[in-house]
């Protein structure tokens, strides 16, 4: 296990269903990817292109949740996952207290998704 600081943002892709699920808890928990890992996946901002056409293509209805690295102290660790690459990995549940922004993502007719200016 590797912890980076260097992001301030990182990313969640979520169903609109389950974060307006988490919206109504205070609390989001997981995906159900997420909750067979035992951790929330994250994505940084030069990832979550990436995660969205590798594990979201064609899905509509999502949203691009950006998060405050800060208010999750050393929950938030950065481990060797796709490629070798480190992706922030979050062990607990999320408060959403840390959470900046909730976006839609627009979904083009060739099944990809139209994302906004990220902040890294």
């Amino acid at each position: 296990m590797t912890q980076r600081n260097s992001a301030k943002t990182v990313y969640k892709i979520c169903p609109a269903a389950l974060w307006h699920e988490a919206e109504r808890d205070g609390v989001f928990r997981g995906a159900p990817i997420d909750l067979a890992d035992g951790f929330i996946h994250f994505s940084a901002a030069d990832q979550v292109a990436e995660t969205a056409a590798k594990h979201f293509a064609g899905q509509a209805d999502l949203l691009l949740v950006s998060i405050d690295t800060d208010c999750l102290g050393d929950r938030l660790i950065w481990e060797t996952s796709r490629g070798g690459a480190l992706f922030p990995h979050l062990y607990g549940v999320l408060d959403l207290k840390a959470v900046t922004k909730v976006e839609a993502l627009s979904l083009e007719p060739d099944g990809h998704h139209t994302f906004p200016a990220l902040n890294s």
